[in-house]
């Protein structure tokens, strides 16, 4: 080191050795007042070229590293309650698990259609038939469906599935996964969200769906039928179509009149039956099913049930969901044969979850987007000639 006439601390360079070629100057970070300013706020160029973003973004890297943390968080912690971590197919020759559109490929050698997995419940609940008590599975699910704020076609999902239980446990375990989760990636139960402080801090409030309905429309819709369903959705000036049936019309009232209205971590209970097919009827309450959704921050982060054990039942449900697909519902349930064969053998009562682990690493990172947790979000494709002419 030497000082310049001038006054600079400067290397004195003796033998200089060329590592890499830096072809492109990084844009220029300037600092202010503690502020970052930076020429990488376009969104189009941080997704991108996420490779300069992370570079020069010292705030990105950290969100990425949050993430790692989060996800070791929940394998740690199943992991010491004694869940077992597995793996099942990415091609699968039946789209099962969601109501959801799939993306299909082919398969040259077997010459037959396949389809990426919108969830892989179905096999994970075979585990338990073939005499696993609690397994897990952080998956890459794909969905052919629209992007946005809060929809990536590629995410993550983490399932897990646990013999001898119900929803009433599932929601406990979920409150100490997540109030875990919590302190391990931000330090506190009380996490900065927007301009809202959420708290993950056990236990979280419980309403059935029905309920939430009514405290946000005012309407009681637990008695309706398809055709007063249709009503109340001209009368609160939604949308709908002939594909719907009974479920997904309360499915999009909810959506459209509550979801956005539950910021603290809240659970959605009792769903019709119509709205879930692989659930377990509900022991007290007629016509509906013991099942959950956890939401936070106005979406949901998780979806749970006391799973469906009755192949009878089960072969029933999927034939209902054979007649939206007629109707036109693009996101209807195929008929699993082969998941149908495996709960005739015996399936024990299971309770099972999903969670959306980008939406969750998006409330504790704190960022608005999904495409600001994935390190490469989909994108369109850039056109050839405008990515030559800014190489030149």
């Amino acid at each position: 080191m030497f000082v310049t006439k001038t006054g600079e601390t400067s290397v004195h360079v003796k033998e200089l050795t060329l590592l890499s070629k830096s072809l492109r100057p990084l844009p220029i970070v300037k600092e202010a007042d503690g502020q970052t300013f930076d020429a990488v706020t376009d969104p189009e160029f941080k997704y991108r070229q996420r490779y300069a973003d992370l570079i020069i973004n010292p705030a990105v890297k950290e969100t990425f590293i949050k993430r790692t943390k989060l996800i070791n968080s929940i394998r740690e912690y199943l992991n010491e309650k004694g869940a077992l971590e597995v793996d099942t197919p990415v091609l699968q020759s039946i789209p099962g698990g969601a109501a959801a559109r799939p993306f299909t490929t082919h398969h040259n050698a077997l010459d037959i259609p396949l389809y990426l997995r919108i969830a892989n419940e179905l096999y994970l609940k075979r585990l338990i038939v073939g005499g696993f008590d609690w397994v897990y599975e952080f998956s890459r699910n794909f969905r052919n469906e629209g992007m946005d704020r809060t929809h990536n076609p590629e995410f993550t999902i983490l399932e897990f599935y646990t013999a001898y239980k119900d929803y009433f446990w599932m929601m406990e375990t979920t409150e100490q996964l997540l109030e875990k989760a919590a302190l391990d990636v931000c330090g506190t139960t009380d996490v900065q969200v927007g301009g809202n402080i959420l708290s993950f801090k056990a236990p979280f409030k419980r309403i059935s769906i029905f309920d939430a309905i009514q405290e946000h429309t005012g309407i009681d819709v637990s008695k309706m039928n398809e055709e007063q369903l249709r009503s109340v959705c001209r009368q609160l000036n939604i949308h709908v179509d002939n594909t719907m049936g009974k479920g997904k019309l309360i499915d999009v009232i909810f959506g459209e009149k509550c979801e956005d209205n539950y910021l603290q971590p809240t659970f959605i209970i009792d769903y019709p039956v119509e709205m879930s097919p692989l659930t377990k009827k509900h022991r007290d309450k007629h016509g509906l099913v013991e099942r959950f959704e956890l939401m936070i921050n106005g979406k949901e982060i998780a979806n749970a049930y006391s799973e469906l054990n009755d192949p009878i039942d089960q072969r029933e449900r999927f034939e209902e969901q054979i007649k939206l697909m007629e109707r036109g519902d693009d996101e209807a349930m195929f008929i699993d044969y082969d998941f149908l064969r495996a709960l005739e053998y015996g399936m024990p009562p299971t309770s099972g979850i999903g969670f959306g682990i980008d939406r969750l690493c998006m409330l504790l990172t704190n960022n608005p987007s999904i495409q600001d947790v994935l390190l490469f979000p989909q994108m369109r494709p850039e056109q050839r000639q405008e990515a030559e002419q800014e190489h030149s």
